[in-house]
């Protein structure tokens, strides 16, 4: 339930991520993908017509913030659930409220904060409520809702995907903190854009690290006459990491990824392992660089060393299972691995060149021969008509075509000889010999 505030719950009091929480839409920061002027999630919230949804992303984005917004907003009974704090006799509880609250026509939003927490039980003890419109439920998760919660309640509900907040946005809203008057805005702090960037860069997308970080901040600052100012030195303390007071653009933190990407794909594992070491060592997440090492494993290393991505996406879980600072050594041998495996760009070159006929050529049918036929009016139509079955073939191959017409010939993969990709060039040689002389009449 919404908790009762206190006499010693003062403005003052209260940390300044908490301060400054957004209180309407107008104020909220980032996220126009879902937010911005006749975004979907806009237009549900402005209308009062909110349904079941799951609120995805990483800490600090405003995934509880956007449930108070909606709170305020809403004329429905709201009711604010921990799932860190409740059980099943809590949830029985709030769901009885909620179908007393149905029978005399009123809704009943139920925001569960951390619902990833909830096991299978205490998630199906929602469902039937959800089923019959006795709550609209809001979940905030940071886990894939895929895995962490029940298909048949997830199918109920609609996800928005948060993302984390750009340097801008962070950097935005710490001036805004130090002007607006629930921030610092009574104590004349002075901070430079670059130091407010830089606090930007060190919360990594979570606008409630970069207000933590900049009270600490304006709490150790020197003070003046005219008020409190605000050193690199002092930011640099507060973060403890002097590498992220660059640019307030955030560009370095896009060269260095530049960096490393370049480093692996020219073969110098040493350069890629100093740069991995600068990203990790100034805070960058560590998925993030994972992420970047599996796209790269197919982008750049490809059929010429397939165990690439097999490597890359072994690091990735083990980011995700362990953490910093333990993974750095696993995300190590995912870089050297790339740097020193044989490369080859063709399966990228592949997409693009299909990409671009795809684009463009958007109404080309599919050959009648390799449609499928389960109804009797398609097949009266000759869908699958001459159809081929590989596998019952001698060589497993057929002469059938499968592409469009127009697109008769084209060839996208074009392998190289670099690596074991040398034996998929000449397997694909064979391929089209074959077929070439067996071409149908």
């Amino acid at each position: 339930m919404l908790e009762q505030g206190t006499l010693f719950d003062t403005h003052e009091m209260q940390p300044l991520a908490e301060r400054l929480r957004p209180q309407t839409l107008e104020e909220f920061c980032g996220q126009t993908h879902l937010l911005g002027e006749g975004k979907i999630l806009r237009r549900l919230i402005e209308s009062d017509k909110i349904g079941s949804m799951i609120f995805w992303g990483p800490p600090g984005v405003g995934k509880t913030t956007l449930a108070r917004i909606i709170a305020r907003r809403t004329k429905a009974s709201f009711i604010d659930f921990s799932a860190v704090t409740s059980g099943i006799k809590e949830i029985k509880q709030v769901m009885e409220q909620a179908e007393k609250n149905r029978r005399f026509g009123e809704k009943t939003i139920l925001f569960v904060d951390e619902i990833h927490r909830f096991n299978k039980a205490q998630q199906d003890a929602f469902l039937p409520f959800v089923e019959k419109g006795s709550i609209i439920l809001i979940g905030a998760t940071t886990e894939n809702p895929s895995f962490e919660i029940n298909g048949a309640l997830l199918s109920r509900c609609k996800v928005f995907v948060l993302q984390a907040l750009k340097t801008e946005e962070l950097t935005a809203l710490l001036r805004r903190a130090i002007e607006d008057e629930r921030g610092f805005g009574q104590q004349h702090v002075e901070i430079s854009d670059e130091l407010l960037s830089a606090i930007a860069n060190f919360a990594n997308g979570d606008a409630r690290s970069a207000l933590t970080t900049l009270e600490m901040a304006v709490l150790n600052g020197e003070q003046t006459e005219q008020g409190t100012r605000v050193t690199q030195e002092t930011v640099a303390q507060c973060i403890s990491k002097r590498s992220l007071l660059y640019d307030k653009g955030g560009e370095e933190h896009y060269n260095l990824i530049s960096a490393l990407h370049k480093s692996m794909r020219n073969s110098d594992p040493d350069a890629a392992v100093y740069w991995l070491a600068r990203m990790l060592e100034a805070g960058e997440d560590p998925i993030y660089i994972a992420r970047r090492v599996t796209r790269f494993a197919s982008e750049d290393v490809g059929l010429a060393d397939p165990r690439a991505l097999e490597i890359a996406v072994a690091a990735y879980h083990a980011c995700h299972f362990i953490g910093m600072p333990e993974c750095s050594v696993h995300l190590t041998e995912a870089v050297v691995y790339m740097a020193m495996a044989p490369k080859s760009n063709s399966l990228y070159v592949a997409y693009e060149r299909a990409k671009k006929d795809a684009l463009t050529m958007l109404a080309e049918p599919v050959p009648l021969v390799i449609r499928n036929a389960p109804t009797k009016l398609m097949k009266e139509l000759e869908y699958g008509k001459g159809y081929q079955y590989a596998h019952d073939t001698e060589e497993k191959l057929t002469n059938m075509q499968c592409l469009p017409d127009a697109l008769l010939g084209r060839e996208y993969y074009l392998p190289t000889e670099e690596g074991i990709e040398s034996k998929y060039k000449a397997r694909l040689a064979e391929i089209k010999a074959w077929k070439k002389q067996h071409k149908s009449p």
